[in-house]
């Protein structure tokens, strides 16, 4: 079997559910092609007794149909048993199947894709409800493990079930796209041996599915890759788009709205600039909304400084989605070479300056580890001031730190050393300089760089810049 990359806190939390003294109810959701039934494979392999997926647009007669070859193929019959006529029906096979063994020892029942299962007016639900209130829950050797891609679907009717599920879920895991220290440790184990850099490049314009990882190949660039994915007309990535949200979510048009708008905002939007962009009317559908992309890992949400939560900016946290709606749904140019011409283009640079920048927001971690203050009580949020005449600025990412210490951090995307020259320099100090009036603090203002190679010593940096993270800091495990 395919050796299992990374997930270490996952791994965890499954593993600790084998030595439970009691019955486990887990799931696990995230966007599609993120790993969710290689995880549950790998890692109960040996436990796993039964394992049904749903299919999508099926109707109940054909999934009941596959339950029946599901219940044959785990126990080992030559001929299926009779279709059950209903989940109900279903579910008293499935008890019978499973009462003699989990007698004996820990057994897991994994259902695939279960929002599928549960089709218009089929029952599975309900039937499910009663199956794990009634028997399951007292079966201290069973854990039953149920995955799903419909992001909207499991977390109002599994996560925040108001139902039969309310409170019953034992474990949840929101699994999000490989982190680059596992997209390091993938690639390599797939035999792709590239630099970091060139690693680098890559996550940026597809993220950390691992899906879309496996598709690379060994002797090939980051350029090559990128363009055979994205730009030849078989590419995986051409139009992996449009069929993404709409097999996770239901009403897809209006979570695509908002990610289109925020990827023209690359400082963010605010819900109410949100609802105001989009045409969204104001109330819990838009929570819902915006709850479901955060949770599916394709936006995130960053509390300004000295601010509520009510005031948070999202920002467009999915590299393949920028990358996408910047240079692939418009494109007139496609085949072979695309990417190289593109990626000479001016609107490159303010891209791969938005892409880096979102790819450290989500190895803050790795930040803080690189400055040495893994160990001192940090809060991470976003600053911004547009006042309506003068200088206004803006801080993607400041570490307010418990030793009196504000960290500002400046990220910048190059091929080579970063140079900081005079202009840019002056524009330094002015944001600093417009952030402690503002702001009013006393605390001391670090200015942090975080770069692909570090910064070019100069007479501009050695006096601005107190700290530096590089690259290979946002590689650590």
């Amino acid at each position: 079997m395919e050796l299992l990359i990374g997930r270490i806190a996952e791994k965890k939390i499954l593993s600790e559910t084998l030595v439970s003294p009691s019955s486990e109810l887990l799931a696990v959701f995230g966007r599609r092609r993120v790993g969710k039934t290689f995880l549950i494979r790998s890692v109960f392999q040996k436990q796993l007794i039964f394992e049904l997926s749903g299919v999508h647009d099926a109707n109940a007669a054909e999934q009941l149909l596959n339950f029946s070859k599901a219940i044959a193929a785990a126990s080992g019959a030559q001929i299926p048993p009779a279709v059950p006529k209903n989940w109900t029906e279903a579910f008293w096979q499935l008890r019978e199947f499973a009462s003699p063994i989990i007698k004996k020892r820990k057994a897991v029942i994994f259902f695939d894709e279960f929002p599928w299962l549960s089709s218009h007016k089929s029952g599975f639900l309900s039937a499910f409800e009663y199956f794990w209130n009634q028997w399951g829950s007292q079966q201290p050797n069973l854990i039953v493990a149920i995955c799903g891609s419909a992001a909207s679907w499991m977390i109002k009717k599994v996560v925040n079930s108001k139902g039969g599920l309310h409170n019953r879920l034992t474990q949840k895991i929101r699994l999000l796209p490989f982190t680059l220290h596992e997209t390091e440790q993938y690639l390599k184990s797939n035999n792709i041996h590239i630099d970091r850099y060139q690693m680098l490049t890559i996550f940026m314009a597809m993220g950390g599915v691992p899906h879309y990882l496996k598709e690379l190949k060994k002797g090939e660039s980051a350029t090559q890759a990128i363009d055979r994915l994205c730009f030849t007309k078989d590419g995986l990535l051409s139009t992996e788009f449009s069929n993404l949200y709409r097999s996770l979510f239901e009403n897809a048009d209006r979570h695509i709205s908002v990610i289109k708008a925020l990827a023209d905002k690359p400082s963010g939007l605010t819900r109410n600039e949100i609802i105001a962009t989009c045409n969204l009317q104001s109330g819990g559908t838009t929570s819902l909304l915006l709850e479901e992309l955060v949770e599916s890992g394709f936006i995130m949400p960053y509390l300004p400084f000295q601010k509520n939560a009510n005031q948070s900016i999202y920002k467009l946290s999915d590299e393949y989605s920028l990358f996408y709606l910047k240079f692939i749904e418009h494109s007139r140019a496609t085949g072979a070479g695309t990417w190289i011409k593109k990626s000479s283009a001016s609107s490159w640079r303010s891209w791969s300056g938005y892409a880096f920048e979102g790819i450290c927001l989500k190895h803050t971690d790795n930040i803080k580890q690189a400055l040495g203050i893994s160990g001192v009580f940090t809060e991470n949020s976003a600053w911004r001031h547009a006042p309506r005449t003068g200088n206004g600025a803006q801080i993607d990412l400041l570490l307010d730190r418990q030793d009196n210490i504000i960290s500002i951090c400046e990220m910048k995307f190059s091929n080579s050393e970063f140079v900081i020259d005079k202009t840019y320099a002056a524009e330094l100090q002015q944001k600093l300089d417009v952030f402690r009036r503002e702001s009013k603090t006393k605390k001391t203002l670090f200015l942090s760089m975080i770069t692909t190679y570090g910064v070019k010593n100069n007479v501009y940096s050695i006096g601005l810049v107190q700290n530096q993270v590089t690259m290979d800091d946002l590689f650590l495990p």
